[in-house]
């Protein structure tokens, strides 16, 4: 009866199936889903964030995701834990050291991994050369951003040829879908999920139905599959991930790229890792070759310089499981205006005026009318509160005037009543300072015999490195100056 009535009259077609299309208004901050559209958004409190979109609930639509091509996967059903076999974890290792650390040893089988950066920073290079150094591996790369003729212009450029790589420019999921089934990649790198869109909803590519509907897909098939999938995103203007919070949970891995467009030097860290630890970072220079891996960065952040200068410290730091050395420089000179400026880089701000004002309390320096400013050498951020003895020496060593000794190092942290508290891991910090041929190293008094007590102790420790311990700020400066 309906579809004679259905053939009759087109109109009333139209109408049925526009029945089936529910509109719905999403949060663009959160991702949450409400059936009118409302000002504040209830779940995370941002004002004027709802955008309507149409989503499509036609399961017959004639354009379907990984779902419904992959029509041979078994339904599913309850298992008990006791009978589930372990298998050793496989991982395919690739050529690119700094990215299997973060990873956790390699990538693994089945994996759906989201790499986010700034635009620029260089995260369709890193994994364009990644993708090209598989020699053994079906890689397909999808771009949704650039032209084929650009990305041969780049493969040209790092001057890297694989056979077994192949791309894809496309941002449609159901002809993606199409030439994965036929090609049978052993990866998938898609730059980016951004452009993607699906056609089960009707909304513009970006949306966060659109990006959590698009990675869902991605995700159903990597783990039928077993096929490890990268996704690369973009990310805000205030430095979070695009899309809704719930991208970041979908996934097995975040890995965000860092670093200052201006510098040579990135930094990969990991925010998210279900198969390893999330306290990795690997550190890359920008070349006319592509993104080189850095082995020892402890070196380059160490500015080789010939005459000694006031103002410079070097800190014994640790950036995830990986112990750096770097550079911190200070300036103090008397303010020339009514208010002293407070300028920092790679730095804490409001760390820096807890430390100026523990030195004016506790030393009796007066930096109420003097200019601070402070740089991390090499453009990397640090955030390990072991920097601070650096910053304090770097600080005290401009205001006098006078040069540290080059080859002595410092690690750290200040408390408010200028003691010089314990720091984790002293071990590897005064492994990574020998190592570079520095002498001397001060550290706190606290680290001496303290092995039950957060592993932070050097007893029984053997160093060719002179060790110097000190409890308060005032030691350290009448032993320095």
């Amino acid at each position: 009866m309906i579809a004679d009535e259905l053939r009759c009259n087109p109109q009333m077609d139209y109408f049925y199936r526009m029945s089936k299309v529910k509109t719905s208004f999403f949060c663009q901050h959160c991702g949450h889903e409400s059936v009118k559209w409302v000002g504040q958004c209830p779940s995370c409190g941002q004002w004027n964030t709802f955008v309507e979109e149409l989503i499509q609930k036609d399961t017959d639509k004639k354009n379907p995701g990984w779902k419904e091509y992959n029509n041979d996967k078994v339904s599913g059903k309850v298992v008990a834990l006791s009978e589930i076999k372990s298998n050793e974890e496989r991982r395919l290792p690739t050529a690119d050291t700094e990215l299997n650390r973060v990873l956790g040893g390699g990538v693994v089988p089945g994996s759906l991994v989201l790499v986010a950066g700034e635009p620029g920073i260089g995260k369709s290079t890193l994994f364009l050369q990644n993708g090209l150094w598989l020699k053994d591996v079906r890689v397909l790369y999808i771009s949704g951003e650039e032209s084929e003729q650009q990305l041969k212009m780049r493969a040209d450029r790092l001057g890297l040829k694989n056979e077994h790589f192949y791309l894809l420019t496309e941002t449609s999921t159901q002809t993606i879908f199409q030439e994965i089934k036929k090609l049978k990649p052993q990866l998938v790198i898609v730059d980016s999920i951004q452009t993607l869109q699906t056609a089960h909803i009707e909304s513009s590519p970006g949306s966060v139905s659109q990006i959590r509907e698009c990675t869902a897909e991605f995700q159903r098939f990597a783990k039928e599959t077993n096929t490890p999938v990268f996704l690369i995103g973009h990310i805000t203007k205030d430095g979070s991930i695009a899309g809704p919070k719930i991208l970041e949970h979908m996934v097995d891995t975040v890995l965000q790229f860092e670093g200052d467009r201006h510098y040579a030097y990135r930094i990969l860290r990991t925010l998210k890792n279900r198969f390893g630890s999330t306290a990795e970072l690997g550190i890359y220079e920008m070349t006319d070759t592509g993104m080189r891996g850095v082995l020892n960065p402890s070196e380059i952040l160490i500015t080789q310089k010939e005459d000694q200068l006031s103002g410079i410290a070097i800190a014994a730091t640790i950036e995830g499981m990986r112990p750096l050395l770097i550079e911190v420089q200070a300036l103090v000179t008397q303010s020339v205006y009514g208010t002293p400026q407070r300028t920092v880089s790679g730095f804490d701000l409001r760390r820096l005026q807890l430390l100026l004002a523990v030195l004016e309390k506790r030393g009796g320096f007066h930096f109420g009318m003097k200019d601070v400013f402070l740089n991390i050498a090499g453009g990397i951020k640090v955030e390990d509160p072991s920097i601070d003895l650096a910053v304090l020496c770097a600080l005290l060593s401009s205001y006098e005037d006078v040069t540290l000794p080059q080859h002595i190092c410092f690690a750290g942290e200040v408390g408010l009543s200028g003691e010089i508290r314990a720091v984790n891991r002293i071990e590897q910090r005064i492994a990574e300072a020998e190592k570079l041929g520095f002498e001397k190293i001060i550290v706190s008094k606290y680290n001496l015999g303290n092995r039950q007590a957060g592993q932070k102790g050097t007893a029984g420790q053997k160093f060719n490195i002179e060790v110097v311990t000190m409890g308060r700020v005032e030691e350290v400066y009448r032993y320095l100056f």
